[in-house]
Formats: C-alpha cells, structure tokens, sequence
C-alpha cells in the first residue's frame, strides 16, 4: 500500500470558448486534471501538458483548497483562493510567455493576498506566510511538489 496521499480540489477552467468545471488533484509529486476530455499532467501547476505534450495555455484556472493555519500553537480552519493565469505557448519548446499566479488565504476574517509572476506555488505561499501575524503559520504538506 503506498503512503502517498491524494488530494483533490475543485475549480474551474476558462479560455476563449467557454469555461467548464474542473477537478485538479495532487499526489506523488503531480497534479492533474481533465479538461474537455484531454487528461492533463505535470510536476507544476504552470507545466501541466496533456498525453501528446500539449502544454496547458491560454487560459484560466481557480479553484479553492483548505490550508489549516496554526495560531499559537491551535490548528485552524483556512481557505486558500487560487488564481493561476497561463499565457501563449512561448514557442521552441520554452514554455509559456507567462504564468501568473494569485493567491489569497482566507482565515480569522481576513485576507492575505500575493501575486507572483513566474506561478511558483510554494514562492507564494512563503509570501503569504511572511504576512501572517506573529505565532500564525501555515501547515504544509507535502503530497505534491506544485
């Protein structure tokens, strides 16, 4: 039996035709999810490619997930607000021209806020918590490296 965990979040996805419900799951170091269809895999939220190695672009992805904060040493309910934009493919294989990245945790009726530039899930999150209140952090796991 494998001690990976799996998580799971729902969102939705939205580009120039429509936008559709999504689930976006996590486990052994990826994330996934399905969109028209086309099964979407990658070691990043902004590096997700499908089967053929289409990489994911040119849209819109938000989906919220639980991120329990500890405040003095209490674990507390909070909500993460996630916002991840791709841009056009950048052509030659270099990925995208921009991943764009809004984060919002939601606890204790505020709001903590950062953006970053390049999508880099875990550089954002080490914002957020810089903006926490003293004796508040914020409880990482580790089933995916997104």
């Amino acid at each position: 039996m494998s001690s990976e965990s799996t998580e799971a979040w729902a969102g939705w996805y939205r580009d120039r035709a429509g936008a559709e419900a999504v689930a976006i799951t996590a486990t052994g170091g990826q994330v996934s999810t399905r969109i028209r269809g086309v099964e979407y895999t990658g070691a990043t939220f902004a590096a997700l490619r499908s089967e053929g190695g289409a990489l994911l672009s040119s849209c819109v992805l938000e989906w919220d997930m639980p991120l329990p904060v500890v405040l003095d040493g209490a674990v507390q309910h909070a909500t993460l607000g996630c916002l991840l934009t791709l841009g056009e493919p950048a052509g030659g294989g270099a990925g995208l021209d921009r991943s764009d990245l809004s984060l919002t945790l939601h606890h204790g009726g505020a709001a903590y806020e950062v953006a970053v530039a390049d999508g880099d899930f875990d550089d954002a999150l080490g914002r957020i918590d810089r903006q926490l209140p003293p004796g508040a952090g914020l409880v990482r796991r580790e089933p995916a490296e997104a």
